[in-house]
């Protein structure tokens, strides 16, 4: 093993997640918070919705997973935009990810196996409910986390998970053992958060009794305690105790240990002393770019970049990067004061071979060819999904993108830098297009908000038309320069 580089990661075993950074307001270049995350499943299609908020009968409940908890619902919530992973196979109740009209954003990551897991087996009432009512509720990330957590405590959760819960000025991060303990901690302003798949909550301040920035289960430590998890190093002193240590399983695998080296080695610009840490205080500030650029690590130029010279496929099963053969979407959030204006930047599938487009959370109808579910269609089958879903279509978005991937997973050394550069290009335009599509906005609000809507709706749907376009271009591109390459042949003389 090279020095420096990480124990090989035996990925055609073991099954990775999702990763998950978030910028706090002053550590961002945007003034406000950003929020990155990968999402990583298998057999999965993705589909965007636009959600309009939604009056509600008085008797009306909320059935989730065959009704384990039937939750009431509330007279009106809130539109959100939503990507939904989709399968036939198995139940996708950890995967989805919302943005809500008020400017919440919810994210989350397994942490599975926890301790708790072992000695209470049996399932808690509310998984996948939580993201979903928190994006039809939640007014700001602290509200959000304040509301998960009522949840928690009145039907108990069904898996070991992190949530990220964030708005334009916090960050906060919310950690669910199996049952009803959970530990919640706000991101300082001037801190960056990342996140593989283990509990990254250590030292809990059990004095915040007001909430300023930490939340936490009453039995907490006497739990950890009655079950040996934990012991204080003086009885009565629970300031040595750590949440991670005294709750996690066994999930030190070898790709979370990758991705969380590599992680923090791209953020700090130096080798981690501790890959476990929650945060760090970085010497620069982030913007767009960089949270797109961990999204899209290979761990180029680290002991653990095992691509030589990407002759080996970086999506390969060889080595777990952050961008893998499992990434199904991903996105960075810029959120905004005007939470029309937070911006979505997500691609289909790996965000390394394709564009980052922009989607605005002010955006009310979902772009051609991007789904074929109505949003109460899709919450009504999400958990019921037909195999018809799962199967090849070209005429749908989702398909394109799919084929392109196989196109440059296909022959990844020669297609990635052609497709990379035709992304840049076009993310460069979006980006420089930006300042004057905020602009236009708030014109057009201050005058007239149904136009203003109209115009960010219609913006939002020519750039994922675009994206869409250029993903049945480059499939061209690609096959027809392999098509020529196999069937290159020298007349005879």
């Amino acid at each position: 093993m090279k020095e420096g580089q990480t124990e090989k990661c035996n990925c055609q075993t073991e099954l990775g997640n999702c990763s998950t950074i978030v910028v706090g307001k002053n550590a961002s270049k945007t003034g406000k918070v950003i929020v990155g995350h990968n999402e990583d499943d298998l057999d999965v299609v993705v589909l965007p919705y636009a959600v309009p908020r939604m009056k509600h009968k008085p008797d009306e409940v909320i059935y989730l997973e065959d009704g384990k908890a039937i939750i009431p619902q509330v007279e009106e919530t809130y539109a959100y935009y939503w990507s939904e992973m989709r399968a036939s196979t198995w139940r996708v109740s950890f995967s989805d990810t919302f943005v809500n009209e008020m400017g919440v954003a919810i994210t989350s990551n397994s942490c599975n196996p926890c301790k708790e897991s072992t000695i209470n087996p049996q399932d808690g009432d509310i998984g996948y409910g939580i993201r979903r009512i928190l994006a039809e509720r939640a007014k700001t990330a602290r509200d959000g986390v304040e509301l998960a957590i009522s949840l928690i405590e009145k039907y108990g959760y069904f898996q070991c998970r992190s949530y990220s819960i964030s708005d334009v000025n916090e960050g906060w991060v919310l950690q669910i053992a199996k049952g009803k303990h959970y530990v919640a901690r706000r991101i300082g302003d001037d801190e960056v958060y990342f996140i593989p798949n283990w509990y990254t909550i250590h030292n809990v301040d059990f004095k915040d009794t007001e909430h300023k920035n930490w939340y936490f289960s009453d039995d907490l430590v006497s739990f950890a305690m009655e079950n040996n998890w934990y012991t204080p190093a003086v009885a009565g002193d629970y300031s040595d105790f750590d949440f991670a240590k005294a709750y996690s399983g066994d999930n030190d695998k070898s790709y979370n240990i990758l991705r969380a080296t590599n992680g923090w080695r791209f953020l700090l610009l130096e080798e981690p002393t501790d890959n476990r840490i929650f945060s760090a205080k970085l010497n620069r500030k982030l913007g767009l770019e960089d949270v797109k650029g961990l999204l899209r690590f290979h761990y180029t130029g680290t002991p653990d970049d095992v691509t030589e010279d990407y002759n080996i496929n970086p999506h390969s099963d060889k080595h777990w990067t952050i961008c893998n053969h499992r990434t199904a979407e991903a996105c960075v959030i810029e959120l905004n004061e005007n939470p029309a204006l937070t911006c979505v930047w997500r691609t289909t599938l790996n965000p390394c071979t394709t564009p980052f487009v922009p989607w605005y959370v002010g955006n009310t109808k979902v772009p051609e060819g991007y789904n074929w579910y109505t949003p109460i269609a899709g919450q009504s089958t999400h958990f019921h999904t037909p195999a018809s879903d799962n199967e090849f279509n070209p005429a749908w978005a989702f398909w394109t993108f799919q084929t392109m991937q196989y196109f440059a997973d296909f022959d990844y050394k020669n297609t990635h830098s052609v497709i990379q550069n035709s992304v840049k290009e076009l993310e460069a335009k979006w980006e420089g297009e930006q300042s004057l599509v905020h602009k236009t906005y708030l014109e057009l609000l201050a005058k007239n908000p149904v136009l203003a809507t109209e115009y960010i709706t219609g913006y939002t749907n020519t750039q994922a038309e675009t994206a869409l376009n250029w993903a049945k271009n480059m499939i061209k591109q690609l096959g027809e320069a392999k098509a020529m390459e196999n069937f290159a042949w020298e007349p005879k003389e």
